[in-house]
């Protein structure tokens, strides 16, 4: 089949081809899941539930990640298109599956861009000494729509000003990442440590050590720390050597995210000590900000402006997945034409762009409003969202790959077993998510939205939403639920580049 087979061919622009190259399209994969961010995150509450066995955890996050990036990648040498899991669920199980799988893409955008740039507001003003503003929500929240607007300005501009910007923040983060991590190594072995501090072990890196519940628990928050690096193949059709570059690039970007999460897990583990992080795990990412004074002293800020600069980043590069996820339905006629739009001098898909960046504000203003733990409740919501369509995308590469999982033993273990293992524990991490967020006393605020926990109320009604929407769209234009599952060009040869 080819890539773009049914999408219209009057299109007046198309994406700009071979925009940005490996390199770039890494980088994105990289800010796009906000290192710095999704540490200062999640460091605290994964200390609270397995002790020091954080890194550990963390290393076992990164197996289905990387299972389902191998399907990503194998999905996207024999479809190049932005729409990545829309398109290939599409392919390989039908139209309903992959529109679902599309919808939950998109919603991803939606829910966590407000919170992203929220965070980059509130630490680049402790960075520069304007506390009193961060607890001024008109101050605050004006400065987050403000910061949503120019990221998404700079999506529109251009895939290569948006590379560009991207390269210099991913630079930045991973340097003060890296002063954080030396810096704080060197007080726990100089016995200069603030806390209770523990030498380094590699007994850390056992994520049974604490038990298989707190270990369920610990994976349902690695996956978010992992999630974002697909941006790199939502740019396919933008990237040079799109058949294989992206997929490379989202592979490794999984990779690369795991040597910076468990390094920084073994410096933030040793030097606070486990009591520390256990006792002020509710603080979340502002564990982070007393452990960058403590560690950095009067060069705190370096630490605080790394987790702006990674918020602000991605909020940049979410709006990606959900733009041109977007972008791939009205084209295959998924969803209304004019979300197909692109720039004819930019190159870029701006209607959806902008689409994307509107309803995100209004997300994020409307959540404020009920208050601001219901914003941290619709962050929990996205590891339902995340975990289902990355657990598509991983059974649809089987699927779709059929006839070719026993042509050899590396075909079937990269296109078949990995993917659907991968697919298979997200499957499992989205069965107890449901469980745990049914119980209100484990969501952020604690309180009760119909019987159960808002995560939960938010998660089911994108869901249902998003069937709603489905169903309508099938009865104004059927012309997309005449797509039929087909199996992978019998011409391709997967041996012959990998």
């Amino acid at each position: 089949m080819a890539a773009h087979d049914a999408a219209p061919a009057d299109r007046s622009a198309s994406l700009k081809p071979n925009a940005i190259g490996f390199v770039d399209a890494l980088v994105i994969g990289l800010n796009s899941t906000s290192p710095a961010y999704s540490l200062a995150a999640v460091i605290g509450p994964i200390v609270a539930l397995v002790g020091i066995y954080a890194p550990g955890v963390m290393f076992a996050s990164f197996v289905p990640m990387l299972l389902i990036a191998s399907a990503f990648y194998y999905l996207n040498k024999v479809d190049q298109d932005c729409g990545t899991t829309f398109s290939w669920v599409t392919r390989a199980m039908g139209p309903w599956a992959g529109w679902l799988g599309g919808w939950a893409i998109t919603m991803t955008g939606v829910l966590v861009v407000g919170s992203l740039a929220d965070v980059a507001v509130s630490f680049a003003l402790l960075a520069v000494g304007l506390d009193s503003w961060v607890d001024d929500a008109f101050v605050r929240q004006s400065l987050t729509v403000l910061v949503i607007l120019v990221m998404t300005a700079l999506c529109v501009i251009g895939t290569e000003l948006s590379a560009h910007v991207q390269n210099v923040l991913i630079l930045a983060q991973v340097a003060f990442l890296l002063v954080f991590v030396g810096v704080a190594l060197y007080s726990v072995y100089a016995g200069t440590s603030a806390y209770d501090s523990v030498e380094p072990s590699v007994d850390w890196l056992n994520p049974f050590g604490a038990g298989g519940a707190a270990l369920t628990s610990g994976l349902l928050l690695g996956v978010f720390i992992y999630w974002g690096w697909e941006s790199a193949v939502n740019l396919t059709e933008e990237v040079e050597d799109s058949a294989t570059a992206p997929g490379k690039a989202g592979v490794w970007s999984t990779v690369i995210l795991l040597v910076t999460y468990v390094s920084v897990g073994f410096a933030v583990v040793a030097y606070a000590g486990p009591a520390f992080l256990a006792e002020n795990a509710e603080e979340e990412e502002f564990i982070f900000a007393q452990l960058a004074t403590d560690v950095l002293g009067g060069w705190d800020w370096i630490l605080l402006l790394a987790v702006s600069t990674s918020a602000i980043a991605s909020t940049q590069t979410t709006i990606i997945p959900a733009s041109r996820t977007a972008l791939s339905m009205a084209r295959r006629k998924a969803l209304p034409a004019y979300y197909g739009h692109i720039s004819t001098r930019f190159r870029t898909p701006d209607v959806s762009t902008w689409w994307v960046a509107g309803i995100a504000i209004a997300w994020y203003l409307a959540v404020n409003q009920i208050s601001a733990n219901a914003l941290f409740d619709s962050l929990t919501a996205l590891s339902l969202l995340i975990a289902f369509y990355y657990a598509l995308t991983g059974i649809a590469c089987a699927v779709y790959y059929r006839r070719h999982l026993f042509r050899s033993v590396r075909d079937f273990l990269l296109i078949g077993v990995g993917p659907v293992a991968g697919a298979a524990l997200l499957g499992w991490l989205l069965v107890r998510s449901v469980a745990d967020m049914s119980d209100p006393a484990n969501s952020y605020s604690g309180t009760s939205w119909l019987g159960l926990g808002p995560p939960l109320v938010i998660g089911i009604g994108i869901a249902l939403v998003g069937v709603v929407v489905m169903c309508v769209w099938r009865l104004r234009a059927p012309a997309f639920w005449a797509e039929r599952p087909g199996v992978v060009d019998p011409r391709l040869v997967l041996g012959e580049e990998n």
